[in-house]
């Protein structure tokens, strides 16, 4: 029985050891990792107050949703706003077009080179040494073809031959000044050639800007003609506001404000297809409004045949006419259609009073007898001629560098 007794001690004994090594071996093993809390938490030296602070900040941001969480911009959403955010780009600047005055005397060695056949034939017939019938003849022929005019013709041969038969003048010199003498008479230095660009005052007391029409046929340059006529007048140092009438031809009004830009004009446009007339009313309005010198006025281009456009001309100046009078009415016509110009002229002088004539192309015939022509035909004076492509290429007429160039 003590034996017994004996045994079941040594058995709790040596549990009680067993059990006792076990949980020493187990307080050895590493803590559990802390978690995202815990790791957050400030160390034990931290005061109370930022230990709060900072929980309530974890506590903060672990509440947030998606919604509030700003993910980064892509691509697409940078470009576009680098491009809201980015400068605008600058106005090009506004050109400063050359003096208008004496354009012509600097343009001469152009004309001349398109007019050599008129001046060299004439000169060359008349320096023959026997003036006969038939010399006279061709002298005709060659006025003829230069498009001067039948009636102009007989009356300039008529005048030479008198001349050279009483004075007997012969040497190349004496030709030269006779020849000169008598197409300056032809041309005519005696016409009021300035454009008129000074407005007037309304009823009111209201100070109006001189207004210009500039009509004309499909393909002769109008436009172009209305944009650098723009700068000669800035170039006489007038403001000017440019009015896009040319409703028919969306190029023609995006041509025009692009001559405006250039120096400094503004353009006035209305919808495509719209109301011609209306147009040049608010451009006119507007012209008014900021005290401009000229308002200069590009019709749509229209062929003479057509009846109901060219009232539809009348009825643009009378439209503008509300305002107050207009100061001019530009024909521009293709040097190089000749006797055609001359119908489509007379034809254009039925519907709106012509007070001026604007040549271009003059530069690429050897036809300029058109000049006298045109001014026989509407009792109207050539204002303006067009000597190339470039800017600064239209000319006010200068009746004595036209000639001189004719004989050079």
């Amino acid at each position: 029985m003590d034996i017994v007794i004996i045994a079941a001690v040594i058995a709790v004994v040596v549990l009680a050891v067993a059990g006792g090594l076990l949980v020493s071996r187990r307080g050895r093993q590493a803590p559990p990792p802390p978690s995202d809390t815990a790791r957050t938490a400030p160390p034990a030296a931290t005061a109370r107050g930022e230990a709060d602070e900072d929980t309530t900040t974890v506590a903060e941001e672990e509440r947030r949703g998606i919604e509030d969480v700003s993910l980064p911009a892509s691509a697409e959403a940078r470009a576009e706003a680098e491009a809201e955010t980015a400068a605008p780009p600058p106005a090009p600047p506004v050109e400063v077009p050359e003096p208008a005055a004496g354009r012509l005397v600097r343009l001469r060695a152009r004309l001349s080179r398109s007019q050599n056949t008129l001046g060299k034939g004439l000169l060359a017939l008349l320096s023959r040494e026997r003036l006969d019938d038939d010399t006279w003849e061709e002298i005709e022929d060659t006025l003829l073809t230069a498009d001067v005019g039948v009636a102009p013709t007989q009356e300039l041969v008529g005048r030479l031959r008198e001349r050279v038969r009483v004075l007997g003048t012969r040497t190349p010199e004496e030709l030269r000044a006779l020849l000169r003498e008598e197409l300056l008479t032809l041309v005519g230095t005696d016409l009021d050639r300035s454009l008129h660009t000074e407005g007037g005052v309304s009823e009111e007391g209201e100070e109006l800007p001189a207004v210009m029409l500039v009509v004309g046929v499909n393909g002769t340059g109008k436009t172009t003609t209305t944009g650098k006529l723009a700068r000669v007048l800035v170039a006489d140092g007038r403001s000017v506001v440019l009015g896009a009438a040319d409703t028919f031809r969306a190029a023609a009004a995006d041509q025009l404000q692009t001559w405006g830009e250039r120096v400094g004009a503004r353009t006035v446009r209305g919808p495509e297809g719209g109301d011609p007339a209306s147009v040049a009313f608010e451009a006119v309005r507007e012209g008014i409004a900021e005290g401009a010198d000229v308002v200069l006025v590009d019709t749509a281009g229209r062929l003479h045949t057509k009846t109901g456009l060219m009232d539809e001309l009348g009825k643009v100046k009378r439209v503008v006419e509300k305002h107050g009078p207009v100061s001019e009415v530009l024909l521009v016509l293709d040097a190089t259609t000749g006797q055609n110009g001359l119908v489509q002229a007379r034809v254009f002088a039925e519907a709106v009073d012509i007070t001026g004539i604007a040549l271009t192309k003059l530069d690429g015939t050897a036809k300029g007898g058109i000049v006298v022509a045109v001014q026989r035909e509407l009792s109207v004076p050539v204002k303006l001629v067009g000597l190339g492509e470039g800017a600064d290429d239209l000319a006010p007429f200068e009746p004595e560098a036209f000639v001189d160039a004719l004989i050079a």
